[in-house]
C-alpha cells in the first residue's frame, strides 16, 4: 500500500468543522463564568451556546481520531528534518491532548458544577487557542516559504 500524502475529504470537513466549533467555544466563553454562577445558585436553566459548541467539537473531535485511525493520515513531506518531523507529531499529538481536555474539563465544571474546574478548563481553552493559532501559522508559513503542499493538504482531497 502506497503512503498516504494527503487527507480525504472527510478528514478535511471534519478538520473545518472542528475548526469553527472550537473557535466559537472561544469567542462564546465571556457568559459561562456568571452561567455556572447562575446555575449552582439555582437560578440558570439550559446550555449555553459555549457548552454546545464545546461539546459539538468533542464530538467531532471523537470522530476525527476515529476516520484517522481507520483512513490513516499522511506522513511528513519528503525532506523534512527529524526535528521538524518529530516538532509536528508532538505538535498534533498537544492539539489532540487539548482538544479533548477542554469540552471534557469544560463538561465537568458544567455538569459537575465545579466551578474551580472550570477555571482550569478556561486555561486549558487559551492554551488550545494559542496552540492552534501556532499550527495555523506554521501551515500557512509552510505555504509560504517551502511551498511544499502542507496547506493545501488541507484544502484539496488526496485523490
Amino acid at each position: 500500500m502506497a503512503e498516504k500524502t494527503g487527507y480525504s475529504a472527510l478528514q478535511i470537513a471534519l478538520h473545518w468543522i472542528t475548526a469553527f466549533l472550537i473557535f466559537g467555544a472561544f469567542f462564546s466563553h465571556d457568559v459561562m463564568g456568571k452561567a455556572l454562577e447562575a446555575k449552582i445558585a439555582g437560578a440558570g436553566s439550559g446550555l449555553p451556546i459555549h457548552a454546545w459548541f464545546g461539546l459539538g467539537a468533542l464530538a467531532a473531535v471523537v470522530v476525527r481520531l476515529i476516520v484517522r485511525f481507520v483512513q490513516g493520515a499522511p506522513g511528513v513531506v519528503p525532506g523534512t528534518s527529524p526535528m521538524m518531523a518529530q516538532a509536528a507529531t508532538w505538535g498534533h499529538r498537544l492539539l489532540y491532548l487539548l482538544m479533548f481536555a477542554a469540552p471534557i474539563g469544560g463538561s465537568v465544571a458544567w455538569f459537575g458544577g465545579l466551578v474551580e474546574v472550570g477555571d482550569v478548563h478556561a486555561i486549558v481553552g487559551k492554551t488550545l487557542m494559542i496552540v492552534a493559532v501556532g499550527h495555523a501559522v506554521v501551515a500557512i508559513l509552510h505555504q509560504a516559504l517551502a511551498n511544499d503542499g502542507v496547506l493545501m493538504r488541507m484544502f484539496k482531497p488526496q485523490p
